[in-house]
């Protein structure tokens, strides 16, 4: 497949490493030269041109791409270099952008006649993840799959856990509510096999249904972590906005920006919500106390600064928040944040690219995260009839090491996948791939895949 980006920011290196890991065609176009140079470790040709340049774009292959990015910081050269790409002949383009009302379903046929086939809001992405984090005080991360059908949640264990130190294969059979997909222990993932045993500070990431989350929230000892009500957000961003508005009905959030005239905007862009800006530095630990940190449930921190951040949630943990969350941008910070136990850590550039990758792929692919903290994803694939994952159980399926099957859902009904299951054409499927190259593993989905 032949991929062209334009912008070698953190989306667009990103998703050139998920890339690289696929040995793609790949070709990334940026006007500055020295971000390129960065990039001499990752398996993609580079050309250093302005993004619109129309010589550029059909030296650099485009009118023969598969896909073309647009992931600049600027969201007009962006468009505009997909609208040049879809008349050069690229077969489907997808821009970023930061202003929410393009992504209005009444404008896509707008948008699609211009040659724009996707668009990419990363501050909207990352909104979703922190108010489904916020929904679950006692889970680091949360993904549900068909409206809830099927659940991923990621678990930091403790020592009130009642699973630790015993095999896998005495705690989640084939008849049991949940599997275990993966854990991450001190900087080493672990694909689980049956004699593996959980541990404390383990973060472990369970597959189940809906209506055994209670039974999970008992199992990992966690019944005594109130569910959140009040939340303080540090940052007045376009991502503390887009988490405001969307936040549940039932919580109270209060936003602390120290720029005054941000504050302002703010008053304006939620006038019709309920949420309340305050004027102040969210590291001052008498304002957070005027504030009620106290009665808080969970603090969220979206400075533009990783640093910021992880002090600030460090500091409300110490004052007895118990749900924190984190932006870091940088990502060299973190497996810094998780080693300090953190909390809820969010990258909404690796969540922009995440679901970029995924077009990419050729079989039916509904969805795919990006797991940061186990390098690894989980890919929501669609069996098409005749596919080779259709044809014989699980445990015949020959599938790569370091990839487990961790559920499916069929007419809307969620299940857990054992050996002995059998995947029929259009079951979506939870895939976890770890280390793992995704195309080896949409081959098992693709119709008419020759063996």
């Amino acid at each position: 497949m032949k991929i062209v980006i334009v912008g070698a920011g953190a989306v667009g290196t990103h998703l050139s490493k998920l890339l690289s890991r696929e040995h793609q065609d790949c070709v990334l176009i940026d006007a500055d030269e020295e971000r390129l140079n960065g990039l001499g470790e990752f398996d993609v040709m580079t050309y250093c041109a302005s993004p619109t340049s129309i010589k550029a774009l059909k030296e650099a292959g485009t009118p023969h791409a598969d896909l073309f990015v647009g992931v600049t910081p600027e969201e007009s050269t962006n468009i505009n270099a997909c609208i040049l790409a879809h008349a050069l002949g690229a077969k489907k383009t997808v821009a970023r952008i930061d202003n929410y009302e393009y992504l209005s379903p009444s404008l896509q046929p707008f948008f699609k006649n211009l040659g724009l086939d996707s668009l990419i809001y990363p501050e909207v992405l990352a909104a979703t993840d922190i108010n489904n984090g916020l929904k679950m005080s006692w889970v680091r991360q949360r993904w549900d799959v068909h409206d809830g059908a099927l659940i991923l949640l990621g678990i930091k264990l403790r020592e009130a856990a009642e699973i630790l130190n015993l095999p896998l294969k005495d705690l989640c059979g084939p008849d049991d509510p949940y599997h275990i997909v993966a854990i991450k222990r001190g900087g080493e993932t672990i694909i689980p096999s049956g004699m593996d045993e959980l541990r404390v500070n383990d973060l472990a990431y369970f597959m189940t249904t809906k209506d055994y989350i209670p039974y999970i929230r008992k199992i990992v000892g966690k019944e005594h972590y109130t569910d959140v009500k009040n939340v303080i957000i540090m940052g007045g961003g376009k991502t503390a906005v887009r988490a405001a508005l969307t936040a549940p009905e039932y919580m109270n959030v209060k936003i602390i920006e120290k720029d005054a005239a941000r504050c302002e905007k703010l008053n304006e862009l939620l006038e019709n919500n309920d949420t309340m800006v305050i004027h102040g530095d969210g590291r001052d630990l008498g304002l957070l106390e005027e504030e009620g940190i106290k009665n808080t449930q969970a603090f969220v921190a979206l400075t533009g600064n990783a640093e910021t951040n992880i002090l600030a949630c460090l500091t409300a943990k110490k004052l007895g928040v118990r749900k924190t969350i984190a932006m870091v941008e940088n990502l060299d910070y973190v497996s810094m944040a998780e080693s300090l136990d953190i909390g809820t850590i969010i990258n909404k550039k690796t969540i922009a690219a995440s679901r970029i990758f995924q077009m990419m792929l050729e079989a039916d692919v509904d969805n795919l995260r990006s797991l940061m903290l186990v390098d690894a994803e989980v890919a929501e694939f669609t069996a098409s009839e005749g596919s080779r994952v259709t044809k014989k159980p699980v445990k015949e399926l020959g599938m790569p090491f370091g990839v487990t099957i961790g559920g499916l859902v069929r007419n809307g009904q969620g299940m857990l996948v054992n050996g002995n299951s059998q995947i029929e054409a259009g079951d979506s499927v939870m895939v976890f791939c770890h280390e793992q190259k995704l195309n080896n593993v949409e081959k098992f989905f693709k119709k008419n895949t020759i063996w």
